[in-house]
């Protein structure tokens, strides 16, 4: 049986970028710069000093408005003065959807992506680059899905509608229809289809509780 985890659309892991560029706390802001540069990326990840510490997380946008906007020298700055500590970070299985959300509710732009451990980074480019929101924007792919998960919930319960298969297809349809209210930015509706269901057939609820 399908789950809705099996209907999302790509995770962070489907689109970031694997190779991560990390430096020392303790390194100076001109080291970072260099290393920047050298690879051209947007940002660092700033390596843990013992099991159990936080990353921390060093951007373009640190150094320019806490260095180079008030003429310091960054080559007596240390990258720890200057970084985001501890930094939000991603799990790889975060739908990109939501990716995107986090970025825009907390105002960042780049995030390390870790599950136990430093895997990758995602930023807004991996989004706009590697997603596939053009070929198959969420909501519309909810509704379609949503659509194909009631009528095969129907057709299970033409043959047994107070079976575990088919109450697994309704909490399915549960799932997909609150994420799809949740992404029109409406209220669910009054009845749920599967409330609509157990109209027709008040047995399924009694099994349900059980």
């Amino acid at each position: 049986m399908a789950t809705y985890s099996d209907i999302l659309t790509k995770k962070a892991s489907d689109i970031m970028t694997e190779e991560v560029a990390t430096i020392r706390g303790s390194a100076t802001v001109a080291d970072a710069v260099k290393l920047m540069k050298m690879k051209q990326l947007r940002a660092l990840i700033v390596e843990t000093r013992r099991e159990g510490d936080a990353y921390g997380i060093l951007t373009h946008t640190d150094v320019i408005t806490k260095v180079v906007a008030y003429g310091k020298d960054p080559k007596q700055i240390r990258v720890h003065e200057i970084m985001t500590k501890p930094c939000i970070v991603v799990n790889p299985d975060l739908a990109v959807e939501y990716v995107a959300r986090l970025f825009a509710n907390t105002g960042i732009r780049i995030a390390p992506v870790i599950k136990g451990e430093l895997l990758g980074i995602i930023s807004e480019s991996d989004i706009l680059y590697k997603a596939d929101f053009v070929e198959n924007p969420k909501l519309p792919l909810l509704q379609r899905e949503l659509e194909k998960a009631i009528a095969e919930a129907k057709a299970l319960a033409d043959k047994d509608p107070t079976s575990a298969t088919c109450l697994e297809a309704w909490e399915l349809v549960d799932d997909l229809e609150a994420e799809a209210a949740y992404q029109e930015g409406v209220d669910a509706p009054e009845k749920s289809a599967f409330q609509l269901f157990c109209e027709e057939n008040p047995e399924v609820l009694q099994v349900r509780h059980k």
